[in-house]
């Protein structure tokens, strides 16, 4: 019996491959299969190694740690989180602690725990147990 090369799953990996940033969102696999079955293959590649879930629907493409060669974040997790806000077009701000410190009315640096947007954001993201917040900026 011979087994079938075009699977749902070799596709995602194919437009994985071919993808350009480090995030990938579940809706970018909505013309190639349904909902449930894109979610399925999402956690396969999951628990492989290839992806890590940072949020609900949010996934991003994982490297290799020179230190324990588990599966760990290409970027900082503020960096990816950006990124992924930018592609859901959630438009990102500078928080209120970071406009005060580059104007020099504070000496206290910003931790970076926090990113500033413009839209109401219901997402949670996050990696080993480091949740991001959301700041609302004008």
């Amino acid at each position: 019996m011979k087994k079938n090369k075009n699977t749902l799953l070799t596709r995602i990996k194919m437009r994985i491959m071919r993808k350009r940033g480090d995030v990938i969102l579940r809706s970018d696999f909505k013309d190639i299969g349904d909902y449930d079955q894109v979610g399925r293959c999402l956690l396969i590649l999951v628990k492989e190694g290839a992806l890590i879930k940072i949020g609900q629907g949010i996934y991003v493409r994982a490297v290799v740690s020179p230190l324990d060669n588990r599966p760990t974040l290409p970027k900082s997790l503020n960096s990816l989180a950006e990124e992924a806000l930018k592609r859901l077009d959630i438009p990102t701000a500078p928080t209120s602690m970071e406009r005060r410190y580059n104007e020099g009315r504070s000496t206290q640096v910003p931790t970076g725990r926090v990113i500033g947007v413009r839209k109401r954001v219901r997402r949670s993201i996050g990696f080993k147990g480091y949740t991001l917040r959301f700041e609302r900026t004008p």
